[in-house]
């Protein structure tokens, strides 16, 4: 069953990289073939169906090791590409910020390094001077030497970018802003329900990976109280293991988060592997302690057979209806009431700054004028760490 989902889900990555696929072929091995992947007789019936369709390309759902990929492409008169390829594709059309960018060229580039297949001798440059006569530096060694030299220079680039984001981090802790970030298998709605909760022009679309560099948006909840919210990359299963590495700093937002929002299209047939894949990766990011509220999306067309099987706190949504959106905030915000301790001041009212404070820095459940003493009293919750708290002290009732 779910392989069956795995093709489904290689056809529809197909149609994201703009491509149309014809027809799927399946194998069943006990083992795959060290040279061709699949065997013989189903290489020649590939063949067969690439001239009979006048197929471009033939995608594998699998990685291909360099020397499959080079067998196949002797013996199929079509390109060849793996389901690591295609997501790169993917991920290339998808990128707009300079990292986003330089992140997927530097994992299509890890990709290409041990594929690079030259002609040898026949494609070999020739130094000059004295200890350089003879076949000199082949074309595939020069190629791979450039490779190599690209490779650092990301390293480089991608550094910088990554230190002027833990600075922002690092400011946005100083102030205390209460982090989310949302998660989720890719196309399960994230982009639209940050969206909708931020007023943010995040992109969405009826895709697989609609969404590719992180953007953090503001997010008032109920009471007025101000948070974060940041919208992240989607995951998938059987991600390419390069990515996650040049995606790591991505998701790092994640791993700074105070609350995580996992997202889950409950319309998917496969929604329960989707659920196991976004927590295995999460467990490989090494983040386990955040404190979670999964999501159940698409509730107006969800699954027949759909159980929820979560074990945080739960809300059942459609990111499109503007009570379920009232709903899902509510809920942000009750969930954040438990880091909270309580509070009870008595502010006078010639301190309009610190009951502006109050409204966006705390979740302020009560404000009530007194006119005996010019006075309000407040009564609310407050992060214990935040400053505001600090300060409440000194009105205390």
């Amino acid at each position: 069953m779910r392989f069956q989902y795995s093709m489904e889900e290689l056809s529809s990555l197909t149609e994201t990289a703009r491509g149309e696929a014809l027809i799927s072929v399946v194998q069943k091995r006990e083992r795959i073939h060290p040279a061709t992947y699949i065997g013989k007789g189903k290489v020649e019936e590939l063949n067969a169906l690439v001239e009979e369709l006048e197929a471009d390309l033939v995608i594998f759902n699998d990685e291909l090791s360099p020397s499959q990929k080079r067998n196949l492409s002797s013996s199929l008169n079509a390109r060849i590409i793996d389901r690591t390829q295609l997501i790169l594709d993917i991920f290339a059309q998808r990128a707009r910020s300079k990292e986003g960018k330089l992140q997927v060229e530097f994992a299509q580039l890890q990709y290409m390094l041990p594929r690079l297949s030259g002609q040898g001798i026949a494609l070999s440059r020739l130094g000059g001077g004295i200890g350089t006569r003879g076949p000199g530096e082949t074309k595939l060694e020069s190629d791979r030497r450039h490779i190599r030299k690209r490779i650092d220079d990301i390293k480089e680039q991608l550094a910088i970018i990554v230190q002027h984001r833990d600075r922002y981090r690092e400011r946005r802790k100083k102030n205390k802003a209460f982090q989310v970030a949302i998660v989720g298998y890719t196309n399960a709605g994230k982009s639209t329900l940050f969206n909708r909760l931020s007023e943010a022009e995040s992109f969405e679309e009826n895709q697989l990976f609609a969404t590719l560099d992180p953007m953090t948006r503001k997010l008032a909840l109920p009471s007025g109280f101000m948070t974060l919210i940041t919208d992240t990359v989607g995951f998938i299963q059987d991600l390419p293991t390069s990515l996650i590495a040049a995606f790591r700093s991505t998701l790092e937002e994640v791993k700074e988060a105070d609350l995580i929002l996992h997202v889950v299209d409950m319309s998917n047939d496969d929604y329960f592997n989707h659920e196991k894949t976004v927590h295995k990766l999460l467990d490989d990011l090494d983040i386990k302690d955040i404190p979670q509220i999964t999501v159940y999306n698409k509730k107006d067309i969800k699954h027949p057979d759909f159980v929820p099987t979560a074990l945080t706190p739960t809300v059942f949504i459609s990111a499109f209806d503007k009570n379920d959106q009232k709903l899902i905030k509510k809920k942000i915000e009750d969930v954040i009431i438990d880091f909270m301790t309580p509070y009870q001041v008595q502010v006078p009212s010639t301190e309009g700054k610190i009951i502006s404070q109050l409204k966006s820095e705390t979740v302020l459940r009560e404000l009530t004028f007194r006119e005996d003493n010019q006075t309000y009293l407040c009564r609310g919750f407050s992060l214990k760490d935040h400053q505001i708290t600090g300060q409440l002290q000194n009105y205390k009732v």
